[in-house]
């Protein structure tokens, strides 16, 4: 099918997603994704019920990421070099009937318990560079992620955004989920 026609389809195939597809409280995350050009620049925001360790241990944990997000199908350290590493990560937006796989190689570089700073070095993006820090807000943690991305496949407007948007919200969630599954055990009960 030539591009135009695949492209045609698969904003048809946005448009038939269910409103289900997004979490029952998206104002819980704040997510943002607006395009600059061929580039898509993302903020996100939220915080958990956790230290800033515990958050930390789930947001660097690579090569467990793959049990833990749905939208990762492998994840893994290829090599680490003084304060930084490399990952090799798969993974699949599915749209409907339609499922786009990804790959990438990312370099990370951190700043212990305050910054992840990420950066693509090849895949399946033109260009990819975040970074994710955290701060404490009393008993809490604050996840603030920011970024830009090139895609190398068009994605539509508006529509495809908006699914961009509700899938970033979802693996964010799935973050914070694993962040409380984690420390759910340590907790005191009543």
């Amino acid at each position: 099918m030539p591009i135009i026609g695949r492209s045609i389809v698969f904003a048809m195939a946005l448009a038939l997603l269910p409103a289900s597809a997004a979490p029952p409280n998206p104002g819980d995350i704040a997510v943002d994704i607006r395009r600059d050009g061929e580039a898509f620049v993302v903020n996100v925001d939220f915080l958990v019920d956790s230290t800033r360790q515990e958050a930390w241990n789930v947001l660097t944990d690579y090569d467990h990421m793959a049990e833990f997000l749905s939208n990762v199908t492998a994840s893994g350290i290829i090599r680490r070099d003084q304060g930084r590493i490399e990952v090799a990560q798969t993974g699949r937006l599915s749209f409907g009937p339609f499922e786009m796989k990804l790959e990438n190689v990312r370099e990370i570089e951190f700043v212990p318990l305050q910054e992840i700073r990420s950066k693509l070095i090849r895949g399946d993006m033109k260009a990819s560079s975040f970074t994710t820090r955290l701060s404490t807000e009393g008993t809490r943690t604050r996840i603030n992620n920011q970024g830009r991305f090139t895609p190398e496949r068009w994605i539509p407007p508006l529509i495809g955004t908006a699914v961009l948007e509700a899938e970033t919200r979802k693996q964010f969630a799935e973050f914070r989920a694993e962040i409380l599954r984690r420390i759910e055990p340590k907790r005191p009960t009543d």
